[in-house]
């Protein structure tokens, strides 16, 4: 294919810039408010009002109309700012050639009627400067115009980035849910249908639970924290079922419908306090998971009577991805590990939305 002709670039062109300059793209109020809400920068003001006194204070110094030419500067220097204000809230081509045209017919008008009422050497002579002055103004204009748009764009596009990045932390993490679980529950199920065990159609039921309430994690990036309960107290009672009298369970945490949270978030505090304070000892051990209202928060708490931190202690790599989840995904929550003498308690504060309703006290 050969290459295209000058004339053909030159039809190619788009040529609507030359009349209708500005972004192409219109952003939506949704992504307004997303990517949107930079505050104005002061320091443009003060530049422009420096860089307004400087040339009012050299093209002016002996005008015979000083008097009211600076009034009449800094308030057409005003407007302009109040103009690229307005532009910067809705960066919008057609906000942009709007106010240029209203300048344009403005400047026009203006000069015609100081040469009907007898200024026409004043206009010719100061025509060059007037030009000048606009044609600065209009490229001010367009220029701010377009660096508001792209720092929209920009910003959307690191808000996608994130979001896409923090979707596929949630999916890996779901996925890295102890698969050894499975397959030793697997394992176990096989054994006792085998044996003829009693304990196998109960385990087979819970175990269908526990699937049921995860796999949907793969699709969420937070969760209900009725649902997650859920999953967890199947995922206890699994677990006591292949464990036996070692392990013993307590959940009390109230139906609150609009608390949400990272999905697996509470399985992993849980997961992490069977595999450190309950089957190291020969003995088992206790978990408690209970969780209370403190004003808008949520203060969830995963405790087990196992030997606590050990000394040194430092965070793991799964305790480091639960915490960047939930950071990501609820700024506002927090996640801790204290020692409680004996055993260990991890406290989870999630906020409660404030049209959430009250929430009864007991599950």
């Amino acid at each position: 294919m050969s290459a295209p002709t000058p004339l053909r670039r030159w039809l190619a062109t788009d040529w609507s810039q030359w009349f209708y300059p500005g972004p192409r793209r219109v952003f939506s109020a949704d992504e307004m408010t997303r990517a949107g809400n930079q505050p104005w920068p002061r320091g443009i003001d003060h530049y422009v009002y420096v860089n307004l006194i400087l040339v009012l204070a050299v093209t002016t110094p002996f005008h015979r109309q000083f008097v009211w030419v600076w009034p009449a500067g800094l308030i057409l220097g005003w407007m302009a700012l109040a103009v690229a204000r307005w532009l910067w809230r809705m960066p919008t081509t057609r906000r942009l050639n709007l106010a240029c045209y209203v300048v344009g017919f403005s400047v026009g008008v203006g000069g015609v009627l100081c040469v009907k009422l007898g200024g026409r050497e004043e206009i010719q002579a100061q025509l060059p400067l007037v030009l000048a002055i606009m044609t600065a103004v209009l490229s001010a204009w367009w220029l701010l115009t377009l660096f508001r748009a792209q720092q929209i764009e920009a910003r959307l596009r690191e808000l996608a980035e994130q979001e896409a990045a923090l979707r596929l932390q949630t999916r890996l993490a779901t996925a890295q849910i102890q698969p050894h679980f499975l397959f030793n529950t697997l394992a176990s199920l096989q054994h006792w249908v085998d044996t003829g065990d009693a304990r196998a159609a109960p385990l087979l039921r819970d175990f269908t639970a526990y699937l049921r309430a995860t796999l949907p994690m793969f699709e969420r990036e937070l969760q209900p924290l009725n649902d997650e309960i859920e999953m967890v107290r199947r995922y206890l009672a699994i677990m006591r079922a292949r464990l036996g009298a070692r392990l013993e369970f307590d959940i009390d945490v109230p139906a609150e419908p609009g608390v949400l949270l990272p999905p697996g978030l509470v399985l992993t505090l849980v997961e992490n306090a069977i595999a450190h304070g309950v089957e190291p000892q020969l003995r088992g051990g206790r978990i408690g998971i209970a969780a209370r209202r403190d004003g808008q928060q949520l203060v969830l708490t995963v405790s087990d009577d196992g030997p606590g931190l050990a000394p040194g202690w430092t965070e793991g790599v799964g305790l480091s991805n639960t915490r960047r989840r939930l950071l990501q995904a609820l700024p506002a929550a927090t996640l801790t590990l204290t020692d409680d003498a004996p055993g260990c308690v991890a406290t989870l504060t999630l906020p409660i939305p404030l049209n959430a309703s009250t929430a009864s006290l007991h599950t």
